[in-house]
């Protein structure tokens, strides 16, 4: 089978048409070194601000915790039997250690709670200002206890029936107490019994006894630290320094307690 061919008009053969290649032009961003020389003083300014401001930051936090000891009067003259020359001197000063009995008449020392911040009070079953400051003192225990701080109290009592039985009048004031006995005191599982009922998970500080001597109100350890009333509460860092000391009560969940006690925690 033949197929017909279409009339087809001839075509010119193509004529080589000469192209200039035209060379790629680059794109890019001029410079101006008026603009590099503006951008960089900003930047420096920049920098300048923000190491104006992490230099401010710990400054001002460093001012706020000063101010709140010292508006706790924490800062005052400490009375020169926590000085080492027995002269009234100011805070830091070394801690005066002591060792102390827990409830179980195992012996404690002060210095076992190196590494931690202690805030140490003393305290007397007696002393009814004691016991109005124990609820603030127990909030704030139980707020910001941890690994890093702990409330200590010491104790100017002859016997812990009457330091269980301050407690619970101070924090547990709806709590049914033991009966005494004859010679005034209750036996020890009866007072067991009565301080798990009145506080199941316990108080949020530790308390160790400082039996006083004879006629004396306060107990020797208590007196060895200059102390002639109670309450008084010291501030003791890591270290084993006094930070701050507070003669009288205070109420420890106010902001300014807890800014105070926070500045040391926080090192």
């Amino acid at each position: 089978m033949v197929c017909a061919m279409a009339d087809v008009e001839p075509q010119a053969p193509p004529v080589a048409t000469a192209v200039r290649a035209k060379k790629p032009q680059r794109s890019g961003i001029v410079i101006d070194p008026v603009v590099i020389g503006v951008g960089s003083g900003v930047a420096l300014v920049g920098l300048a601000v923000l190491a104006l401001f992490l230099w401010m930051v710990p400054t001002a936090a460093a001012r706020e915790s000063v101010s709140a000891c010292r508006g706790l009067r924490g800062y005052e003259e400490l009375n020169p039997a926590l000085c080492p020359n027995g002269q009234p001197c100011n805070v830091p000063q070394p801690e005066k250690d002591f060792t102390a009995l827990d409830i179980t008449g195992k012996p404690v020392k002060l210095s076992d709670f190196r590494g931690k911040v202690v805030l140490l009070n003393f305290w007397a079953s007696w002393c009814n200002v004691c016991k109005t400051e124990k609820p603030s003192l127990a909030a704030m225990a139980s707020e910001m206890g941890s690994d890093d701080f702990v409330v200590l109290t010491l104790v100017s009592d002859h016997n812990w029936t009457d330091v269980i039985l301050a407690l619970m009048t101070a924090l547990a004031p709806n709590a049914e107490q033991p009966a005494r006995g004859p010679n005034g005191e209750v036996p020890m599982p009866q007072l067991k019994a009565a301080f798990e009922k009145a506080f199941p998970k316990g108080v949020p500080f530790k308390a160790f006894l400082d039996p006083p001597q004879g006629d004396d109100n306060l107990g020797p350890i208590t007196q060895s630290w200059g102390i002639h009333a109670v309450p008084e509460s010291a501030l003791i860092d890591r270290q084993g320094r006094l930070r701050a000391y507070f003669v009288n009560k205070r109420d420890w969940e106010s902001p300014v307690a807890q800014t105070c006690l926070r500045s040391v925690i926080d090192e």
